[in-house]
């Protein structure tokens, strides 16, 4: 007989699925889960037919924000958000990295005014896949 670890559905919250398993405990990261009062479940490793091995994260009772989304898909830029309510997927959301990156990632050029003064950041992307951005302040 075949044994299967499942885990249990939300009633409502959010599930971020089809993250590289390398990737899920950097994700879960960014969500900052240390004050959620709700259900959590983290998974990594998991069998999936177009992956081979994903990770999925389930928060019950938490929206994310843009920012959290934006930051989501620079390092699981296939990731899907699914918004549950009453159990049911009322939304799901493809990731996408944005054309602008505000305040997400740091400039590599340590003469840039980021660095040096209270300036956020702010990235344009050039490439998509692999990732290559440039800074607005010092073009690097």
């Amino acid at each position: 007989m075949k044994k299967e670890l499942t885990i249990s559905a939300i009633k409502d919250g959010t599930v971020i699925d089809h993250i590289p398993s390398d990737a899920t405990f950097k994700v879960a990261k960014i969500l900052d889960l240390a004050g959620v009062k709700g259900i959590i479940s983290v998974a990594t490793n998991l069998s999936s037919k177009t992956m081979g091995k994903k990770g999925i994260i389930k928060v019950s009772d938490k929206s994310l924000t843009k920012d959290e989304v934006d930051k989501i898909a620079l390092i699981a830029p296939n990731a899907t958000v699914n918004i549950i309510k009453d159990y049911d997927v009322k939304q799901k959301i493809k990731v996408e990295i944005p054309q602008i990156i505000n305040r997400i990632i740091k400039c590599s050029n340590p003469n840039c005014i980021t660095n040096n003064e209270e300036i956020s950041t702010k990235f344009y992307v050039l490439r998509k896949e692999p990732l290559r951005v440039r800074c607005h302040y010092c073009e690097r």
